[in-house]
């Protein structure tokens, strides 16, 4: 099992969450916004910054730190967001998504709990420099244009694209915070 590695030595992480099997569950809003949510809950509650993000279909992307850099708390938060998302999600699919999504749910589980809904791996990468961050900043905003579903980066509604990449910034579901270099 992969872990979510927050070291001493970086403050910004890229962090990729898929849903367990690659189920297609962020295809409403709802489903979207406990996401949004948690993360602006995080984030005013929480210490998490976050400079970017995307959620597709299938799994989300975030480029985030603690606001006074302390990585044992930013490890927690998102321990403690992965677990909080991960439960309301589970509901969410059992009432409103096909029955197969909650079978595989409860199929895939580990051995500690009735139900999985995000895949083990966290993905976690250490982001040390401009470059790098401008890499995965620009990765994560081009997703949706890269798999068919929208023409813009800054056309899907579930990303920091519009707000960072638009002439007026557009509007955000996510507080976000920008990384000053």
């Amino acid at each position: 099992m992969e872990t979510l590695r927050i070291t001493d030595d970086a403050c910004l992480y890229f962090l990729t969450y898929s849903v367990i099997e690659w189920l297609p569950v962020f295809v409403a809003e709802e489903p979207c916004c406990i996401i949004t949510d948690s993360l602006n809950y995080c984030h005013r509650n929480r210490h998490l910054r976050i400079s970017g993000f995307v959620i597709m279909p299938t799994h989300l992307h975030l480029i985030v730190f603690d606001a006074e850099f302390d990585n044992k708390r930013l490890a927690q938060t998102l321990t403690d967001m992965r677990k909080f998302t991960g439960h309301k999600l589970l509901v969410y699919s059992q009432q409103h998504l096909p029955a197969a999504f909650a079978t595989t749910m409860q199929k895939t589980s580990r051995a500690d709990r009735d139900n999985q809904f995000w895949q083990q791996g966290r993905h976690a990468e250490a982001i040390y420099g401009r470059d790098f961050f401008a890499e995965k900043l620009g990765y994560l905003h081009d997703n949706p244009r890269r798999k068919g579903l929208v023409w813009e980066p800054t056309q899907w509604r579930f990303s920091s694209a519009a707000y960072w990449l638009a002439e007026p910034p557009g509007s955000s579901d996510v507080i976000l915070t920008a990384v000053e270099w």
